[in-house]
């Protein structure tokens, strides 16, 4: 089996390209200066020379509140990029695995979103997200769309390493309290992805997050915690953390469906943190 991994510079591109592959796998993997998703042609152009069994859609467009000042871009990337990446693979032949994300709902729900439940994005980033959903839908019938949340690795500009970088900065952080989700490693999510590739089907939409829940304020105690840290960390409300993007107050993904398909069940956040911030301290 051949998968080709667009966007491979990205957290979760680098962590499929360091991964160690199932016996009769093999990856090309192609970041942003080796191919540009947004032309269309080259998109085309590349699946239809290597002939992949799966591609794998890593590349996005994720600066959330830069998005909202940059919405063509953001569009392009997110929206535009995804349907024709599921063309190319419609006329190759090939199935796509493409990465979506908790953006896409409001967060007023008061439980975990799953799959089923409709769409309310709030800012450019999600509903461009959401578009590329739907772009994936119309174009290809062979596809697993994976929402994710709250992702993070040891490259990339992520939570986890703003948070080291600041509480070697200042002598107190504040981090918003009131948003509730599950951090979800890139390495985690590679993992699933190659599981899910493997397996070949069924298709449709999933949700994959590490298990458990937390707040960003929470999240960030236990990265403190694990680097041996001593910032004053201070939980304050979103209200008090202006941003041009307003985010989903509730980022929780049941991933019952996802286990039941693939036998996938993630593990704790905090499990697949340590080895995180143990390679980033070291």
């Amino acid at each position: 089996m051949k998968l080709l991994v667009l966007g491979a510079g990205g957290q979760v591109g680098r962590e499929l390209a360091r991964a160690a592959l199932p016996a009769g796998m093999r990856l090309v993997a192609f970041d942003r200066a080796a191919l540009d998703v947004t032309d269309a042609d080259a998109v085309a152009a590349a699946v239809a020379r290597e002939r992949p069994d799966v591609v794998i859609n890593a590349a996005a467009y994720t600066a959330v509140d830069r998005a909202e000042s940059e919405p063509a871009a953001a569009a392009a990337a997110n929206a535009a990029a995804p349907g024709h990446i599921a063309a190319a693979c419609a006329a190759a032949g090939a199935a796509l695995i493409h990465y979506s994300t908790d953006y896409v709902f409001d967060g007023t729900k008061p439980g975990a979103y799953v799959e089923d439940d409709p769409v309310n994005p709030l800012g450019v980033y999600g509903r461009t997200k959401a578009a590329g959903e739907r772009a994936v839908r119309a174009a290809l019938e062979r596809h697993v769309i994976l929402r994710t949340s709250w992702v993070y690795a040891a490259h990339g500009r992520n939570f986890v390493r703003t948070m080291l970088r600041l509480a070697d900065e200042r002598g107190e952080v504040r981090v918003v309290a009131d948003q509730h989700g599950a951090p979800t490693a890139a390495a985690d999510i590679a993992a699933a992805t190659l599981r899910i590739a493997a397996q070949g089907g069924p298709w449709g939409t999933f949700h994959f997050a590490n298990a458990g829940e937390t707040t960003w304020h929470g999240f960030a105690a236990a990265i403190f915690a694990l680097a041996g840290k001593t910032p004053r960390l201070s939980a304050i409300a979103t209200a008090e953390f202006p941003s041009a993007a307003t985010r989903p107050a509730n980022s929780r993904l049941d991933c019952a469906k996802l286990a039941a398909a693939y036998g996938i069940v993630a593990r704790p956040w905090q499990e697949a943190l340590a080895p995180v911030v143990a390679e980033l301290t070291a």
